[in-house]
């Protein structure tokens, strides 16, 4: 490691190599013990991995290019690609998106404020580490800063028997034709009564997972291990059922040519409007039928 002075500065300069690349910079000192130190800590840091060659970092807003065309390739599940798209569009409103990301810290994500519950908040901040994950994988930052989730409470809101008599007259004051009409009151029906996932689960029921003998629904793929389980079906549940599978064997029991995927994904939209309806708190959302 050579140490040196320039001409047009007054601070001692290092350079060495590590693995065959060069580095070059200035200590910030002018007295020569104190350049030793600080070239000599420079030196350790870029054998351990600890730094980064001296470049400008990019901030969070240019970091997040690269990111979700990552998220774009990567094999990801759809779910996962709709949240960190919109997690993104949280965090792009605040004044942390003009940031460096080697200048992020634990305070400035904690300052970050959010609308909505605890939940939310926990979204945003679960993209941001993420994304700050990327940066060092791909060595644009030496050290994702540590900050913690906000603590989450259990859901106090249920799909109950005040929402399902609320319901049919909420969801004919929206003027639905009669076929959505149907197929939201099915998807009610179920979720109540089976306590399903409703994308992963109940939107993916398949009709030969469906054993009418025993009156079972076999779930075989979940969230978790624990997931993949048989859910008795009640009365209704299999009336439901029975009605949608009509002649067919095998399939989709929520259908959809307009889906990628062939089935359906998602009724929120028509939840919101029942709920308004109704007037009903806006934390009542479908998942509130898990069981």
């Amino acid at each position: 490691m050579q140490l040196f002075k320039t001409k047009d500065s007054r601070f001692y300069w290092y350079d060495f190599n590590v693995r065959g690349q060069r580095y070059r910079g200035s200590t910030k000192q002018t007295k020569r013990k104190r350049a030793e130190k600080a070239a000599a800590l420079k030196l350790s840091q870029m054998i351990e991995g600890k730094d980064q060659p001296d470049r400008k970092r990019p901030t969070l807003g240019e970091l997040s290019d690269r990111f979700l065309k990552w998220v774009d390739l990567a094999n990801l599940a759809h779910a996962s690609r709709k949240y960190y798209r919109y997690d993104w569009r949280m965090l792009s409103n605040t004044n942390i998106v003009s940031m460096r990301i080697d200048q992020i810290t634990k305070d400035d994500v904690e300052a970050l404020k959010f609308a909505g519950s605890g939940p939310n908040v926990n979204c945003a901040r679960r993209t941001l580490r993420r994304m700050l994950h990327k940066a060092e994988e791909w060595s644009l930052l030496s050290k994702v800063p540590r900050f913690k989730l906000l603590q989450e409470h259990g859901r106090t809101l249920r799909l109950d028997d005040d929402f399902e008599k609320k319901r049919p007259t909420a969801a004919k004051a929206c003027s639905w034709r009669p076929c959505t009409f149907e197929l939201f009151r099915d998807i009610i029906i179920l979720a109540r009564d089976t306590g399903m996932r409703n994308r992963r689960e109940l939107f993916r029921i398949r009709i030969e997972d469906l054993d009418w003998n025993n009156g079972i629904i076999f779930v075989p793929d979940s969230n978790t291990s624990e997931g993949r389980r048989l859910i008795p079906m009640s009365d209704r549940a299999y009336q439901v059922l029975r009605i949608r599978a009509g002649q067919r064997s095998n399939g989709w029991r929520f259908p959809s040519n307009r889906s990628q995927s062939g089935h359906l994904m998602d009724v929120a939209n028509r939840f919101r409007e029942v709920r308004q309806k109704a007037g009903l708190a806006k934390e009542l959302v479908l998942y509130c039928s898990r069981h």
